[in-house]
């Protein structure tokens, strides 16, 4: 009974709260509704208060017998529209509608159309004098005055409808205690991440594959906020910030939101983008913003995406002038970070992968603490990313994971997850009810190359044209010792290439002059092959030529490797500054070193043509005939490499065994395929020549 009492009042207080939710509000829409109705009512009916009344269309004999009888009151024409109203009087309401004062009204009228004003008035005149008539004709136009009015003031009346209705959609809006109106352009636009709501993060550490050392480090600014004491005990502090670096679709984003995950502390998202507006002072008033409600919340995380979009270093040149809006808010948000405030309790952790344009003072020690390299995956570590991704996918059971690992060096964990569909996508287009080993390879074709294009017409003078070349990458990277593998040699058009060849290097930590002066000689053997044997050069070799520049200027006037220039880097990382770090004549040496560098590789890759020009020739006529060839197509033809290198021994070797993993070759001997005489797919391991 006691219990009963106790849960009455409770159910009633909650009734009595749900009535009160329910009451209506006033509501400014159901006002411009209603206005709208009026000025639509008044548009359609022309203002005329006389016709309220029950009326009824007759025709002109009808009306002459109306008048004749006597029931008219009175009549007015309208010239404009040539109609005529006859005022029933109310006596003779009911001969007229077979109805009642009190359901026509007090002013009904019959309307019927007249012909000709003369014969009208000649009418009327004749029954006012037989007595039938007794009132009087009178003409009217048509009375516009209220629908030019209307029109007149329509355009006002939207105008400030729409404003009403802009100001209190802007007013709505917002986040946690800013002002209503146009002032909500000055509040922050982060995301708040918190366990238990609608927006809690659904990724864990678990979801995110390889990055061992990185999730680790993440790991620990989770555990600062979880468990400060353990390291405050010891005198220690709390970083203020970290910074995650590395290429696009390694992970930096993912990983936040594994923290975000994680975490038991609210988790503030934003995009370096969201700060910086057309408008003066609104980025410097959204990092204010956002620090307070970080503050009001602390512990708390805040995480800003693609910060280089704010944090680009500020110019120090004066007439080039600058970005004020993005350089205020970048000084606020350094304020923020380190400034008479303090913000206990408030991490920061921002992604890019454009660390070397940031501002120096945004890097320093007290700001970002921390900078946590999240690199491309190496052979462990894809392995791991594959099987995060194959997860959902239904593969064959003779699926091997480590060769798909092996076949995709250089690829970023966004790559790898376009491999999983794009396999996925292929074995659906044929039909199969599980996705094979050779979908996964198409689909890295696919990524790497481009689609196939079969039906591309091409002569015969062509096809030779191409096979030699792909025959000349070939031949030459066999029998180099630090020339990478080959894998496979096509001259099916993909993309805008109309052959390509397949390589996997080695996962190298550092690179030697002799091994990037064998890849330079192979990316120059097609050129090479063309002139040897079709006596002319062609437009084809416009990618491998490219590279071979890009490469030897990078080996010359960023890493020493140069006999005129020995040991000598002028490399400058100063993107404001107009003048280059050397010399006219400086640049004169790097230039013939340059030629001189690539003309010694040509002339090298055609001397190697020559003493294997029976096999080359062997190649390319396979090449001819089957449009695709493999390495063991090439074992045949040249026998078995004399200096098998370490991949070439783990893709002969068991599934389980692993390599370690190794960082992307230096800038200058990165080999980037492409589609065309542009980069379309980077990929910073993979050597692959492409005959545009």
């Amino acid at each position: 009974m006691d219990e009963q009492n106790n849960t009455t009042p409770k159910s009633g207080g909650q009734n009595g709260g749900n009535r009160k939710n329910k009451m209506p509000r006033f509501n400014l829409t159901w006002l411009y509704i209603a206005i709208a109705i009026a000025l639509g009512y008044l548009f359609f009916t022309g203002g005329d208060s006389s016709q309220s009344g029950s009326s009824k269309t007759v025709t002109y004999t009808v009306f002459r017998q109306y008048v004749e009888q006597g029931y008219a009151s009175r009549i007015v024409a309208n010239k404009d529209e040539g109609t005529v109203r006859l005022y029933v009087k109310p006596e003779h309401i009911r001969d007229v509608f077979q109805q009642g004062v009190e359901q026509t009204g007090r002013q009904p009228f019959v309307q019927a159309e007249y012909g000709s004003s003369e014969r009208l008035d000649e009418f009327i005149s004749q029954q006012q004098e037989l007595g039938n008539f007794k009132g009087e004709l009178s003409y009217k136009r048509s009375d516009d005055t209220l629908m030019q009015l209307f029109w007149n003031l329509f355009p006002l009346l939207l105008i400030i409808f729409v404003w009403i209705l802009i100001m209190r959609r802007m007013g709505s809006g917002g986040g946690i205690g800013g002002m209503g109106g146009i002032f909500n352009v000055g509040r922050s636009r982060a995301q708040l991440v918190e366990k238990g709501t609608e927006n809690e993060s659904k990724v864990t550490f678990k979801d995110v594959a390889g990055q061992a050392s990185a999730k680790q480090e993440v790991q620990e600014i989770v555990e600062f906020l979880k468990n400060p004491k353990k390291f405050t005990d010891l005198g220690g502090k709390i970083p203020k910030g970290a910074l995650l670096v590395g290429p696009p679709g390694t992970g930096k984003t993912l990983l936040a939101k594994a923290v975000a995950g994680e975490a038991d502390v609210p988790f503030f998202s934003m995009s370096g983008s969201d700060f910086v507006e057309m408008f003066v002072g609104v980025g410097a008033s959204r990092v204010r913003d956002l620090f307070r409600q970080a503050k009001e919340k602390a512990p708390c995380i805040i995480f800003i995406d693609e910060i280089d979009a704010v944090g680009r270093a500020r110019s120090r040149n004066a007439v080039m002038g600058g970005n004020d809006e993005r350089e205020s808010t970048l000084n606020q948000l350094l304020t923020e970070m380190d400034g008479f405030g303090t913000n206990s309790g408030v991490i920061i952790m921002a992604a890019t992968n454009r660390a070397d344009i940031l501002d120096k003072a945004l890097l320093r020690a007290g700001r970002f603490d921390r900078q946590i390299h999240v690199d491309l995956p190496d052979l462990s570590e894809r392995k791991a990313v594959f099987k995060v991704h194959l997860k959902p996918i239904k593969v064959d059971s003779s699926l091997d994971v480590d060769l798909l690992a092996r076949q995709t060096p250089g690829f970023s964990g966004a790559d790898i997850a376009n491999v999983c569909n794009e396999a996925a996508l292929i074995a659906a287009r044929h039909g199969k009810q599980a996705v094979t080993k050779e979908d996964f390879l198409a689909a890295v074709d696919r990524i790497v190359g481009g689609l196939e294009k079969k039906t591309k017409v091409m002569t015969e003078e062509e096809k030779r044209t191409i096979a030699l070349h792909e025959a000349g990458h070939a031949t030459i990277s066999w029998n180099l010792q630090y020339a990478n593998p080959l894998i496979k040699v096509t001259i099916v058009p993909r993309g805008r290439a109309l052959g390509a060849a397949w390589y996997l290097p080695e996962e190298r930590q550092i690179t030697t002059r002799e091994q990037m002066l064998d890849e330079m000689c192979a990316t120059l053997g097609g050129r090479a092959a063309e002139e040897l044997f079709t006596g002319h050069i062609s437009s084809g070799a416009m990618n491998d030529l490219e590279r071979v520049t890009k490469q030897a200027y990078g080996m010359i006037a960023y890493m020493g490797m140069s006999e005129a220039l020995p040991n000598l880097c002028y490399y400058s990382n100063d993107e404001y500054s107009w003048q280059r770090p050397y010399s006219e004549a400086t640049a004169e040496l790097i230039d013939k070193e340059v030629k001189k560098m690539i003309a010694e590789q040509y002339e090298r890759a055609k001397r190697l043509l020559l003493e294997k020009k029976e096999g080359h020739n062997a190649l390319a006529r396979l090449l001819v005939e089957r449009e695709v060839i493999f390495a063991d197509d090439v074992e045949k033809i040249f026998g078995k490499r004399p200096w098998a290198s370490r991949t070439e021994e783990l893709l002969n070797s068991q599934p389980e065994e692993e390599i370690e993993g190794g960082e992307a070759l230096p800038e200058s001997s990165e080999s980037t395929p492409t589609s065309g005489s542009t980069a379309s797919f980077e990929n910073p391991e993979a050597s692959n020549h492409l005959f545009e």
